[in-house]
């Protein structure tokens, strides 16, 4: 009898305190730094800088992983994320993004390519549900 459970995917991060400053995040052979300051660091993302990088991240990853699927044609891709934090309770309210792709392929194509990167997105899916989430891709 076989197993029918899907394997999962894992992920692991470590992160620690580093000082007053600042702290540090560590995965697999990377590290980033962390704006845990209390006065702020311009020198490292802060928890939620993180969080839209981490979405922008997941968009540009979703794009790579249909681009050879649908034989769409870029040049590349850049997404500009801005997020408006609400005070209490203390979240992003609002999400807005712009995902800019340099190609020639149709506008049918290029709503192919959105539908993709809203649909199968991990950070995406996580954030959508408690976030009013919205925007555009567009061509350069």
């Amino acid at each position: 009898m076989s197993d029918s459970t899907p394997t999962r995917m894992r992920f692991h991060v470590q992160a620690r305190r580093v000082d007053a400053h600042g702290s540090l995040a560590v995965c697999k052979e990377a590290q980033i730094a962390l704006d845990t300051d209390l006065a702020g660091n311009p020198q490292a993302f802060n928890p939620a800088e993180l969080l839209l990088a981490a979405l922008s991240a997941c968009m540009i990853k979703g794009i790579e992983r249909v681009v050879p699927i649908l034989k769409f044609q870029l040049r590349g891709v850049e997404v500009i994320v801005d997020g408006v934090r609400q005070d209490v309770p203390p979240k992003m309210e609002s999400i807005r993004y712009e995902i800019v792709v340099d190609t020639d392929e149709s506008d049918q194509r290029l709503r192919l390519l959105h539908e993709n990167v809203r649909k199968y997105g991990t950070v995406f899916n996580t954030v959508a549900p408690g976030t009013d989430l919205q925007g555009v891709l567009r061509r350069r």
